[in-house]
């Protein structure tokens, strides 16, 4: 089927947040790092280089894990969270995770109960106002599982370029192959808008989001000759707000997702829909 981001929601939360910790101990991801300065300070007598390597980390909760406004839990809370890698060159790596229960939701049998992203990329200042990020991304989805009938296992790859101005930014995504359990789909693209307004020193931001997801290849073919189709558009409108170091977000979505996005139980998952999150990185 798609993504467009249990074994009981306790033992999902618990095994993310093992994770998670197991990997912020070894020092090996949507928050990524900041770049790193490369300022200098002076320690006595000696001129000491401040790093240029930055790890940060982040874990939240949501009411419901929308992507690309279809939700991946079916309405149910999710516990998510990453570590970044960031050098002050512009280079990044990460990791991220969350439960999810939509591949199950859909017809396969076994546990398929999280997804865990792994990413990497470039990004930088193109003059004073502009900037810009290219990179991949691996969507995974770990655990023993039988796809639907139709599908494949969802594991997808994707490229991305971002460019952003101020407080928008236009991102592009394409697929490189198979596209969350949908089989020959390479070229499947996503567009999105985004926009993101701090309201002073009030700690609020405002945000807006359009996006369109458009499948290509035979199975999107063969949806379209039986007259209905994985394409549709997205929108979303936020408020956060930072409350010593946690942000708090409330957020309106919703889509024109046909039929395609209807469980095997009859619920649509890309209704229009409210979440809360709380979101902390240190």
């Amino acid at each position: 089927m798609m993504k467009t981001s249990k074994a009981g929601f306790g033992a999902v939360k618990g095994k993310l947040l093992n994770s998670l910790m197991l990997a912020a101990l070894a020092v090996p991801g949507m928050a990524m790092a900041e770049e790193a300065e490369t300022t200098k300070h002076k320690e006595g007598q000696h001129v000491i280089p401040e790093s240029a390597h930055t790890v940060t980390a982040n874990v939240g909760f949501t009411t419901d894990y929308i992507f690309r406004g279809i939700s991946q839990t079916s309405g149910n809370p999710a516990v998510q969270g990453g570590i970044d890698y960031a050098h002050a060159s512009g280079l990044y790596a990460g990791i991220w995770g969350s439960n999810v229960s939509w591949i199950t939701d859909f017809g396969a049998t076994g546990s398929a109960s999280m997804e865990l992203d792994t990413y990497f990329g470039f990004r930088n200042s193109l003059a004073e106002d502009f900037s810009y990020d290219i990179g991949f991304i691996r969507y995974n989805y770990p655990g023993s599982y039988t796809p639907a009938a139709g599908t494949v296992k969802a594991d997808t790859d994707e490229i991305y370029g971002a460019l952003g101005y101020k407080w928008i930014t236009a991102k592009y995504s394409y697929g490189l192959g198979k596209f969350l359990t949908v089989p020959g789909a390479a070229g499947t693209s996503y567009i999105e808008i985004n926009a993101s307004v701090p309201l002073g020193d009030t700690g609020i931001t405002l945000g807006a989001h359009a996006g369109k997801q458009t499948y290509k290849g035979t199975a999107a073919d063969a949806l379209a000759l039986a007259g209905t189709s994985a394409t549709y558009s997205d929108y979303k409108l936020s408020i956060a707000k930072d409350l010593n170091g946690y942000v708090f977000s409330l957020a309106a979505s919703d889509t024109n997702a046909s039929g395609f996005y209807t469980t095997t139980a009859g619920k649509d998952l890309g209704r229009s829909t409210v979440t809360l999150s709380v979101t902390h990185a240190f």
